[in-house]
């Protein structure tokens, strides 16, 4: 729609928005036909806000809370109203048997225009795909019974940013620090072809920690969307909407930039030095900017501005005048800078590398931008004016991305970057030859690029080690790992993960001992809660195969705990750790505690990953295998041969986890006296060790 359409549409809008009735129909029939439904969408957001925002005053709000607060969505009982927003009403729901909260979202039937239902649906879609500190985390959704829709997601117990600052007295330097973390959340939105567009202090607390989380996606849409009505135009928020979305036109990642630039210029503190208002000041208009183009070009650049800001550097936001780069310069170094003719030769060196300097930033904004254009590729196939297809396959995609990563030879480092997103991506898949294809690739990309010693190369040896293992080539895997673990050394780089792969190769190699030592080690090194947690969770692994088991059930409850404080209840990290818990019960003689704690696995594993993935398959196996024990072999079969045709088809025939599972239904057997069905699967189990020994000593 045009400016000028736009402004017709809004000045109709405030006339109908005063008739009722009869009258505001017998309006918008005689307004322009092509005008008539956009208008009605507007009129019924109106009604809608109406309800929600002003409504029956006090009355209506403790009516609603009154009608929700003790039932139940879902596992949560409803305690308490908390809040409301364009999309429903929050209440704060609890879970008794985790002992957790969670923010329940509802939409009521009131409220259910077909458009609000789909934005309902499209915000719970969009939490979904998005895994970041700094973003509220989806749990759960479904509907009442009587068709109410609901989602479950992270409570956050904090206030709006500016508010926190304030009542805080933060300072500058602290007011930076939390919303840089704000724009990194919004970059990983991006990288996922999400933009916010509603982005304001209520949207973003901060818990009594200084963590900030990003909230409410419920105007959100895909880059690759296009807008179906004008009902966002209302949805946002006018005091922070960017200019294009007051004219109702186009939005894009300019429109968050925007958005954050607004929000950091309502956090910066009055008493401000000249030089960081100055400083400042550029970095707010930039990002402000009324034309989407001079705007910071990703919110990479704004953090690299910010960045520059903390180390007193020149900004990218500032014009490239010698007066501005050299007062910097000599602010930074008045104590060097004693006489005019050495202050000379200090000037025109710093301005050469300043050139370099600017150089590399802009090679990294057109990364950035290639990147971006990568994303799009992906799902619209290079025609710049189709949208994804319905049917988008994700090996189609990966295909695609494939085929656009090869052809990307003018940045070796960002197309080796591809590579190892890919091939990890074929990994998680499953398609373990070309996984390895794009792995060796990055490797080599990053061999000639970057060197033995730098950390991107490390990764990739880390990365190949790691593929070794699920390959069964173990004599590889830790050659890899050995490598990686002594470049990290020799670089004071990386340490810990290199530790963390070694000991897993190792523990599949059953050197126990050794890698009980270099877990322990990891473990040591790690500072980061999240990485501490898996640091902990591979040495309680190598405990259990050791047969520590005390050692090992007190790990994995350590790192339960962390991944619900970190992830929320319902995460495929927590599965693996009941997995782990189950396989101690089961190996410590207690069957029924052992099956309870691997369905709760499985009941997190399957719908995250699908019925038909290794994942499930293993988790499968482990509830079979504690069937057999519990006397259930008929339950116990079915599992099985359902767990072994996944395993066969992502692994092929000779696979040591192919093997475990012929090896339970042997068991199986054997339990039952079917000695001749026993056969049956022991001999290609006896095979596949066969065969597997002599590939691990090639």
């Amino acid at each position: 729609m045009d400016a000028a359409r736009y402004e017709r549409l809004q000045q109709l809008f405030e006339q109908a928005a005063e008739l009722r009735d009869s009258a505001r129909d017998a309006f918008v029939a005689g307004v322009e036909p092509d005008l008539q439904q956009p208008l009605l969408d507007l009129l019924e957001e109106d009604a809608a806000e109406n309800l929600l925002d002003r409504g029956a005053a006090p009355a209506a709000e403790q009516a609603l809370a009154e009608e929700f607060t003790g039932q139940h969505c879902g596992p949560y009982k409803l305690e308490r109203r908390i809040g409301e927003g364009g999309m429903g009403v929050v209440f704060l729901g609890r879970r008794d048997d985790l002992q957790s909260v969670a923010a329940i979202k509802i939409l009521r039937h009131a409220w259910m225009s077909p458009a609000r239902v789909d934005c309902f649906l499209s915000e719970q879609r969009t939490l979904a795909e998005l895994r970041h500190p700094s973003i509220a985390t989806l749990y759960d959704a479904n509907t009442l019974a009587d068709g109410t829709p609901w989602f479950a997601m992270e409570f956050v117990d904090g206030a709006p940013i500016t508010e926190y600052c304030e009542a805080n007295g933060s300072s500058l330097r602290q007011r930076l620090t939390i919303f840089r973390s704000v724009c990194e959340a919004v970059r990983h939105a991006h990288s996922h072809a999400i933009i916010h567009r509603d982005l304001k202090p209520s949207n973003i607390l901060v818990n009594s920690e200084g963590q900030a989380k990003l909230l409410d996606f419920g105007i959100a849409k895909q880059l690759t969307e296009t807008d179906k009505t004008l009902t966002g135009v209302r949805l946002m928020t006018p005091a922070y909407a960017a200019p294009e979305q007051q004219r109702g036109e186009a939005t894009g990642i300019y429109t968050d930039i925007h958005g954050l630039g607004v929000v950091l210029q309502e956090l910066l503190p009055s008493n401000l030095s000249r030089s960081e208002s100055a400083d400042l000041t550029v970095l707010c208009e930039k990002a402000k900017h009324a034309e989407p183009a001079r705007r910071y070009a990703s919110a990479d650049a704004l953090i690299l501005d910010l960045d520059h800001f903390d180390r007193g550097e020149p900004l990218e936001a500032q014009p490239d005048s010698v007066v501005y780069k050299t007062s910097k310069f000599v602010r930074r170094n008045r104590f060097g800078v004693s006489a005019a003719i050495f202050a000379v030769l200090l000037i025109l060196f710093y301005t050469l590398r300043l050139r370099e300097a600017r150089n590399q930033a802009f090679a990294e904004a057109a990364r950035s931008q290639r990147m971006m254009n990568f994303v799009l590729d992906l799902f619209q196939g290079g025609d710049a004016y189709a949208g994804p297809a319905a049917d988008l396959k994700v090996q189609t995609v990966i295909d695609r991305g494939v085929d656009q990563a090869r052809a990307l030879t003018v940045d070796p480092a960002a197309q080796a970057e591809l590579f190892r997103t890919l091939g990890g991506v074929q990994r998680k898949l499953g398609n373990l030859d070309k996984a390895e294809t794009l792995l060796k690739q990055a490797l080599d990309q990053r061999a000639r690029i970057r060197g033995g010693s730098h950390p991107d190369y490390i990764e990739s040896l880390q990365d190949l080690a790691r593929l070794r293992v699920e390959q069964a080539r173990f004599d590889d895997a830790e050659k890899d790992a050995r490598r990686a673990l002594a470049s990290a050394r020799a670089a004071n780089t990386g340490v810990a993960a290199a530790l963390e792969t070694l000991g897993k190769v190792l523990e599949e190699r059953g050197s126990y001992p050794e890698a009980i030592t270099v877990m322990t080690e990891a473990v040591a090194r790690r500072t980061d809660p999240k990485e501490l947690a898996e640091a902990r969770l591979g040495l309680a692994n190598v405990h259990f195969y050791a047969g520590h088991f005390a050692e090992a059930e007190a790990g994995n409850r350590q790192v339960l705990a962390a991944y619900k404080t970190i992830y929320g209840p319902a995460h495929p990290s927590s599965a693996e750790v009941l997995t782990n818990l189950g396989a101690i019960k089961q190996d410590t003689g207690q069957y029924a505690e052992s099956e309870k704690l691997h369905r709760e696995a499985l009941a997190i594993i399957q719908p995250f990953f699908g019925e038909d993935h290794p994942r499930t398959a293993a988790s499968i196996t482990m509830i079979a295998r504690v069937l057999i024990y519990l006397k259930r072999g008929d339950e116990a079969a079915g599992m099985l041969a359902r767990a072994l045709a996944i395993r066969e088809r992502v692994y092929g025939p000779v696979h040591p986890n192919v093997a475990s599972t012929l090896n339970e239904l042997g068991n199986l057997a054997l339990v039952n006296n079917r000695y001749e069905e026993g056969e049956r699967h022991f001999r290609p189990w006896l095979r596949s060790i066969a065969r597997l020994t002599t590939v691990s000593t090639i």
